[in-house]
């Protein structure tokens, strides 16, 4: 589990645009982030379930290079990611660290690590 939580961090927008304040401004970014090139032969499905008045949850499901997302519950996700709103956009913007976030309990991961590790790659 320490190498899943290490990538988490460099979720975030570019570094000329003012950071995410909302978990909807960070899965919005993730949007325009996505590499189908990373993406091509993959199929795996994420779940968010966020905590806090902006919480709620998120599922993206990416299929050999392309990707839907909504809110909701996904169908058997691959893997889940369990934290806060405000947790979930420190990690995007990278005031809080995958690894630290991870030990310290902020955020939890069930699942596939390796599903966990690709989205990183898929949605830098």
């Amino acid at each position: 589990m320490i190498a899943v939580a290490i990538g988490l961090g460099s979720i975030m927008a570019a570094s000329n645009e003012p950071p995410n304040s909302t978990p909807q401004e960070v899965f919005d970014g993730m949007r325009q982030s996505f590499q189908a090139d990373k993406a091509k032969g993959v199929h795996l499905r994420y779940q968010w379930q966020l905590s806090g008045p902006n919480g709620g949850e998120w599922w993206i499901e990416v299929n050999d290079g392309k990707f839907e997302m909504g809110r909701g519950k996904s169908d058997k996700p691959d893997v889940t990611f369990i934290t806060s709103d405000k947790n979930w956009v420190a990690l995007s913007n990278g005031t809080l660290g995958g690894k630290w976030a991870f030990f310290t309990g902020r955020l939890k991961i069930h699942g596939s690590q390796a599903a966990a590790r690709k989205l990183d790659e898929i949605f830098p």
